[in-house]
């Protein structure tokens, strides 16, 4: 039995899984992060490996391979984290210093977008020829496509479904970037705009759409119709067999789903109905990151 470490590392937390070739986890750990400082925020990744291996029966010495999903653009090949919004790493060693630190064999990084869809691609058991999207809504929104096992990258920044404009009736009627309108933090910018307050939070606003308050219904009908409609332009354009969406955002709010399928249903040809069917909300939790990238690292070693 093989095992490998998988991180998913993110502005707000670092969480680490110690899992086995099958994908189940054996043990996880989490710390927070350091965004202010580079290495500051690198000894966080490290403390939260040691805290891994230091509450696991499975020594140093039988763990095959390290994963790592990293927002934003990394350099696969060399090991570096290249550009970040939310970290403070410009070009950063990550693979050369991950190696100073522990002997692990082989370490892999990637796109943390991208790890999280491996493991959701992993878990559908698709044919090898169909096209599997994962789509991540929640303090931004991307995408990551995978077709024959393999991701489809294009020129580096392919599945970038935030930056696809999309059109709003409220609060006006404009063309907007999807991230600008339908992640969690634009939500939120928006209710604390509407209602003249600054301290709502994108989960504050969704208690409000549940109990009816009526500006907050138009905001999340608004958002929704914005997600609509980015799914549709990626529908069109890949024709997926398969779509799974997560993320905090539609993960705490599985009631988004079948709002955008009764949207998307009114738009949709005979031929493109079958993904109505095909859509659905992760069952993985907040563990498709980690297991993903130790899948990933496991597989990119053999």
């Amino acid at each position: 039995m093989k095992y490998a470490i998988g991180l998913d590392i993110g502005g707000t937390k670092i969480a680490s899984g110690l899992l086995n070739q099958n994908g189940d986890v054996i043990q996880q750990e989490t710390v927070s992060s350091a965004p202010s400082d580079s290495e500051k925020m690198f000894n966080q990744v490290v403390q939260c490996i040691e805290n891994l291996l230091g509450h696991s029966s499975i020594p140093i010495y039988d763990i095959h391979s390290l994963g790592a999903g990293i927002p934003g653009k990394v350099d696969r090949e060399k090991g570096v984290a290249v550009f970040q919004n939310n970290l403070p790493w410009r070009n950063f060693p990550f693979v050369q210093r991950i190696r100073e630190v522990f002997d692990v064999s082989h370490i892999t990084i990637d796109n943390d977008v991208h790890m999280a869809a491996f493991a959701e691609w992993k878990k559908a058991q698709l044919k090898p020829d169909e096209l599997f999207v994962y789509m991540t809504i929640s303090t931004g929104i991307s995408t990551a496509i995978i077709q024959n096992g393999e991701f489809i990258r294009g020129a580096g920044f392919a599945g970038e479904a935030g930056l696809v404009p999309v059109y709003t009736e409220f609060p006006a009627k404009e063309l907007h970037r999807l991230e600008m309108i339908a992640s969690g933090p634009a939500i939120a910018r928006y209710a604390n705009d509407l209602y003249g307050r600054n301290d709502l939070t994108a989960k504050e606003v969704f208690r409000l759409f549940y109990d009816g308050e009526e500006m907050s219904q138009r905001l999340i009908d608004d958002m929704v119709a914005g997600l609509t409609q980015g799914i549709y332009t990626m529908n069109s354009l890949l024709d997926p067999h398969k779509i799974v969406f997560g993320g905090s955002v539609i993960s705490c709010n599985p009631v988004l789903l079948p709002m955008m399928k009764a949207k998307l249903k009114k738009w949709l040809l005979a031929e493109q109905a079958h993904i109505l069917e095909r859509m659905e909300v992760s069952h993985m939790g907040n563990e498709q990151g980690i297991i993903g990238a130790g899948l990933r690292a496991l597989e990119t070693s053999s």
